[in-house]
Parts: structure tokens; C-alpha cells; sequence
């Protein structure tokens, strides 16, 4: 059923809402905003709760006990959520786009995904590990297709 095609966002279950996120792991990487221009700067420094090989939040139910900054998306909040990537499946709904062909609920898992340079796997380090944030700066977020 594509749910996503025959409901609006407000009408979704939370199973539904949940079942949008395509899993890429780019909402959890740190990002810079320049306070002069306004521009976004996405960096390859994840969050230390992301597991960079499945692009999973190592504690997604409890996430904001850990960090209590992680942003939960929401259908209130995400036309609001500027640093969102243009990939992300609930901007592009909201958007009135449609989810790519590489999305896991049109492919029934993440490998395509994956295959397709989309999401963070294998790209990122712990911010943990990071020194200077601004030596992290990428552009491989900005990738979508579709």
C-alpha cells in the first residue's frame, strides 16, 4: 500500500510517519550555519550514537536522554527544518515531491539506498573524535537523485 501517495503527512500512524525515514543517518550529522549569510554547511561528524556501517541511532528510543539537542521531525516541525536534506522523505513529501526510487519502502530495504551514495554509511566519524568541526565540512549530504 503506498500510504504515503494516498494520505497527507497529518494523516499518517506513527508506524507510517516512522516508516518514511529512509534511514540515510544525514539528520545526524553535525551541520554549520554561517551567521552572516545564513548558508548550511553539512559535515561528515556524526553523532556518537549513530552506528555509521547501518546508519541506525544506537539508542533511537532514548535518544534525547543522551542528546538532549536531537531533533525529533515532526509533521509541525518540518517545513521548519531548513537543515534537513533535499533526499529527506519527509521534506520531499512535504514538498509535495515523491519518495525516490532508491527509498526503502519502494525497494523493501536500504541496499539501494546505500548503492546509490545516499546515505552516510561509511563516510562519517565520531564528533567525539572530531577537533575542529570546520575541517569536516563535505558536500556529499547535498547528494540527491530522483
Amino acid at each position: 500500500m503506498s500510504f504515503w501517495i494516498e494520505k497527507k503527512l497529518h494523516e499518517l500512524t506513527t508506524v507510517q510517519w516512522e516508516s518514511l525515514c529512509d534511514g540515510c543517518g544525514k539528520c545526524c550529522l553535525n551541520k554549520l550555519i554561517d551567521d552572516e549569510t545564513e548558508e548550511l554547511y553539512y559535515t561528515d561528524a556524526a553523532c556518537h550514537l549513530l552506528d555509521d556501517e547501518s546508519c541506525n541511532c544506537r539508542r533511537y528510543p532514548e535518544r534525547f536522554k543522551y542528546v538532549p539537542a536531537c531533533t525529533a521531525i515532526t509533521v509541525d516541525n518540518v517545513a521548519e527544518l531548513t537543515w534537513l536534506p533535499d533526499s529527506c522523505a519527509y521534506k520531499r513529501l512535504n514538498e509535495g515531491r515523491t519518495l525516490p526510487s532508491w527509498h526503502p519502502l519502494i525497494t523493501g530495504s536500504k541496499d539501494a539506498m546505500h548503492a546509490a551514495g545516499i546515505s552516510v554509511k561509511g563516510k562519517t566519524i565520531n564528533e567525539k573524535r572530531v577537533r575542529d568541526v570546520f575541517d569536516h565540512i563535505v558536500l556529499w549530504p547535498l547528494k540527491d537523485i530522483d
